[in-house]
């Protein structure tokens, strides 16, 4: 069977180590891009995205190092 394309909030969550509803609020305000799906209008995260905003974390997180500016 091959992989799934397509993350729950519980999925992204559970990565990243956070809570559904910081999972959330992170779509909400566009910082993770994600679509809605089904009648219920559950949220889905591609894995590519998420992979690109964690490859995007280590790359803020480089640049504030190089900087001084860790907090």
């Amino acid at each position: 069977m091959s992989q799934q394309r397509f993350l729950t909030l519980a999925d992204v969550a559970e990565i990243l180590s956070i809570s559904v509803p910081q999972a959330r609020a992170m779509v909400r305000s566009g910082e993770l891009p994600a679509i809605q799906v089904g009648g219920r209008g559950q949220w889905r995260v591609e894995k590519a995205k998420l992979e690109e905003y964690i490859q995007q974390g280590y790359e803020r997180t480089q640049q504030a190092v190089r900087e001084g500016t860790l907090a």
